[in-house]
């Protein structure tokens, strides 16, 4: 029988490496609203359905979170989808994640279904709106319904589980909007062509009109100059934003070490990927992904020294300057 945590790896490996740091009750609340996020995520951008079945079934989503229907009312609709997609089989075992969330604390349930259900509402607003992003501001907007609500929620559970993080909650609530804009624009940055051959494009047009590209344009070889201006841009803006990410991370208490490296972890993968990805003309022909080698290092550094903020600031540079050279 599929267990929460082989549904948890088989939908993100590296995030599940975060996840399984958290103290027991922080591992399973983190692991049932990943995988709550994860139905949603699959509602919202998978390629089997069209805008308006996703934008029904979001709502109906939502519904089911509010407890006024049956998670079998959203089940019964994905029977038949194709379950090479992981996020499908999430969406599949629904009733499961449910259950759990169920067994969890009043105020842990309240806190994710709180997160979910608005991140579900801003992605179905966006399915409605669709790919049109006009700015950054537009990038932003839809970043923060896919990721930036992601740092609020798991804020308000690590606040709900130390003392010391909840009289720090003030200061980390900016900074883990800003972390969950990190993670998502390094993903824009990683998926650039995944996402144009199923019709989206997340580079504001407003980046492209300062190179006199369009959407379509900017996956032309013969553009690439001028494509990887717009990279650099995209990365520029990544850059800011993991700043604040890591300014988040420095922020946490260092003798709540297993909270910090869940969110140390993500923060140097998608610090390395976006250092492999700058001025890559690769990243506009196939997926940017750092290697498991990168990954464990990565892993068993952080787990040694991540407790010291002067070793984050040190790492932080160590892994832009090996993607440079």
């Amino acid at each position: 029988m599929i267990t929460l945590r082989d549904l948890l790896r088989s939908a993100s490996r590296t995030f599940a490496i975060g996840i399984e740091q958290l103290p027991a009750i922080l591992c399973d609340a983190a692991t049932v609203a990943y995988l709550l996020l994860r139905v949603s995520d699959y509602l919202e951008d998978n390629e089997d359905m069209t805008a308006e079945d996703k934008i029904k079934l979001l709502n109906l989503w939502v519904d089911i979170l509010k407890d006024k229907v049956t998670s079998e009312e959203l089940t019964s609709k994905i029977q038949n989808v194709d379950t090479s997609n992981p996020d499908a089989v999430v969406a599949q075992h629904t009733a499961d994640i449910l259950a759990r969330l169920y067994t969890l604390p009043k105020e842990v349930q309240e806190i994710i279904t709180h997160h979910v259900i608005h991140s579900s509402l801003g992605m179905a607003r966006w399915v409605e709106r669709g790919p049109q992003v006009n700015d950054e501001t537009d990038l932003d907007d839809y970043m923060f319904e896919v990721a930036g609500r992601v740092g609020y929620l798991l804020t308000h559970l690590f606040a709900w589980y130390s003392s010391a993080i909840r009289n720090k909650k003030d200061l980390l609530l900016p900074l883990a909007r800003e972390f969950g804009l990190a993670l998502q624009t390094v993903n824009v940055i990683r998926g650039l062509r995944k996402d144009y051959e199923r019709g989206w494009v997340f580079v504001p047009k407003k980046f492209l009109a300062q190179v006199n590209l369009t959407a379509q344009e900017l996956f032309q070889p013969e553009n690439r100059a001028e494509a990887i201006q717009v990279l650099d841009m995209l990365a520029d803006k990544a850059e800011r934003h993991l700043h604040a990410a890591l300014a988040c991370v420095k922020t946490l208490p260092p003798w709540q070490h297993r909270i910090r490296l869940a969110c140390i972890f993500p923060l140097m993968f998608a610090i390395r990927t976006l250092a492999i990805s700058r001025r890559n003309v690769q990243v506009f022909e196939n997926e940017a992904k750092i290697s498991r080698a990168e990954v464990q290092q990565i892993v068993t550094n952080s787990t040694l020294w991540g407790w010291s903020n002067v070793w984050l600031d040190s790492y932080y540079q160590k892994l832009n300057v090996m993607a440079e050279k």
